[in-house]
């Protein structure tokens, strides 16, 4: 998409996100999976807070809630926007966060947990820089840590040409949804089209670039990571050919 840069998405979708995804998950069952996760590694029990590290933090949706939990949460964003609003819900500064690219800019440290939550990894745009971020969360997860990602199954086969659907529908306002697929290249990118009688049109742009389960675990290998626990849901429903999602949880191979 032309003119899409890294921190396009974030700033478009600051000010709505909390709004609109709000319901994504079960919060306290992804903390209970994930604090589960690193505690069936060996060097993982018996850890008192562990340190987390989120990829894409956002305005904090996932961050906080394991920050209450009593993990020490670092966030990286490359949207100013997103962590304005981290930073207006967060003012104790329980979440350390920073600012940039989560390849370029990955913080240095041992974490016991890299979390990339909701299709977060497919915002690095090209197969060779999601192999690059493999690469950089091997380097900063902490003996018997673990990486874990959320993340949808493409379509079999791969949905293909654009669409354009309706999001919501006010008496005062509509949020149009308009997408290209190309499988091609197994990107997608689209815009969120808001009219309001108020405000006129605002556009919100996103852009991707998606990857199925066996690709991510080839990534992983290849980042000297192994496959080590894969579901359909953090309470642990079994993935399966008809899994439209997954949760896949990858740790540092023993040699």
């Amino acid at each position: 998409m032309e003119a899409y840069r890294g921190d396009s998405y974030g700033e478009a979708f600051a000010d709505v996100y909390d709004e609109w995804y709000r319901d994504l998950d079960d919060l306290g069952s992804v903390v209970a999976f994930v604090t589960g996760e690193l505690a069936s590694s060996s060097e993982g029990t018996g850890r008192g807070n562990p340190a987390l590290l989120e990829l894409g933090v956002g305005t904090g949706r996932l961050a906080l809630p394991f920050a209450t939990a009593g993990w020490r949460v670092t966030g990286i964003d490359s949207s100013r926007a997103m962590l304005d609003r981290l930073a207006a819900k967060d003012p104790s500064t329980t979440v350390t966060a920073v600012l940039g690219d989560m390849v370029d800019d990955m913080p240095s440290g041992s974490f016991d947990v890299v979390l990339a939550g909701y299709n977060t990894i497919f915002n690095v745009l090209t197969a060779e820089r999601q192999r690059e971020l493999f690469r950089r969360v091997a380097g900063v997860l902490a003996p018997g840590g673990c990486f874990v990602v959320e993340a949808f199954v493409p379509d079999d086969p791969p949905r293909t040409g654009s669409d354009l659907t309706v999001r919501s529908i006010a008496a005062n306002a509509v949020v149009l949804h308009a997408s290209v697929h190309e499988p091609d290249h197994q990107r997608a990118h689209g815009q969120f089209i808001e009219i309001t009688e108020a405000g006129g049109v605002r556009l919100r742009p996103w852009s991707i670039r998606y990857a199925g389960p066996a690709e991510l675990d080839e990534m992983a290998a290849a980042a000297g990571m192994a496959l080590s626990t894969r579901v359909a849901s953090t309470d642990r429903a079994a993935f399966d050919d008809e899994s439209s999602h997954h949760i896949a949880v990858y740790r540092m191979s023993a040699q």
